[in-house]
């Protein structure tokens, strides 16, 4: 009896280690891109009035649970039944992040400045709704990169570790969140309360706060890179053979920068495409039906 529990005590201390060792290598692939998560979310829950940034940071945490609530039955059930389709989710989420990246760098590049026209004003219920879908998409890659790390693991070691990573994700990101969007908040409480070395740092806390949140979005951009770079490089024979010789991040990181460049210009002429198209429709309707008059066809 006694042999038999002293078994059953070393088996589940064994488990207990494999779980530990997996949720250790899944948190360490998926750092750079919680990064990025990080960056994205204080990007999204900052510029509220004070009293509104809590509430909305809870709105979206709950919604971040909801999303690994979906995502996890779907990824694992996926995983179980047909393991050959993660490598074809994890490139495209790789592609995805690649081409997220470099719309930034390009933005910042080549549209540094411009003003986007007609840009309608979001609802805080809007807000919330883009930054749960935002959420979506980044907690996806996050579990599918978890589970990619952890592959060689037995699947109930799997399901165990990639939750742990996920919850832990949110818990962690969205803490964070809050304790960034309200540093100015604390800063202000030093700077009435205090005087001397407190209300110097308050001060510095208040005006740091969108410096703070600026160098996070360049953080999170060279995140994405590194990430769908690395993704594509590691899991595609001739990229790899083309980044070898390089050092690895610098690798990863051109390998995303020209992934997600190429993936920007083909969206980008499509687009373009499809606006010809419907603007020789509309032009062609507009004749067919008697109404081609100048006027009519330059607002077309």
């Amino acid at each position: 009896m006694a042999t038999g529990l002293l078994a059953l005590l070393d088996d589940i201390a064994l488990i207990m280690d494999d779980i530990a060792s997996a949720t250790k290598s899944a948190t360490h692939k998926t750092s750079a891109l919680l990064a990025d998560d990080l960056a994205v979310s204080a990007k999204k829950t900052s510029g509220y009035a004070t009293e509104r940034e809590l509430p909305v940071i809870w709105a979206i945490t709950k919604g971040s649970f909801i999303n690994k609530m979906i995502i996890l039955p779907a990824v694992f059930t996926l995983s179980y039944f047909a393991p050959f389709l993660i490598l074809p989710v994890l490139l495209i989420g790789g592609v995805y992040l690649s081409y997220e990246g470099a719309e930034k760098v390009i933005e910042f590049i080549f549209h540094k400045g411009e003003k986007k026209e007609n840009k309608k004003e979001m609802s805080e219920k809007e807000k919330i709704r883009s930054a749960i879908l935002t959420d979506f998409i980044l907690s996806l890659e996050i579990i599918i990169i978890a589970l990619s790390a952890v592959q060689d693991k037995t699947f109930e070691v799997q399901v165990v570790s990639v939750t742990a990573v996920a919850l832990l994700a949110t818990v962690g990101v969205y803490g964070l969140v809050a304790l960034i969007v309200r540093m100015d908040d604390f800063g202000l409480l030093l700077m009435e309360r205090y005087e001397g070395f407190l209300k110097k740092f308050g001060y510095y806390l208040v005006i740091s706060l969108p410096y703070v949140i600026k160098t996070l979005s360049v953080i999170g951009t060279v995140a994405m890179l590194l990430v769908g770079g690395g993704i594509l490089s590691h899991n595609l024979e001739f990229i790899h053979h083309l980044t070898e010789n390089l050092i690895t991040p610098f690798g990863d990181l051109l390998t995303g920068l020209a992934a997600g460049t190429v993936t920007y210009l083909v969206l980008n002429a499509v687009k373009e495409c499809s606006d010809g198209k419907k603007a020789s429709y509309r032009m062609l309707w507009l004749i067919s039906t008697g109404d081609g008059r100048e006027d009519s066809i330059q607002k077309s």
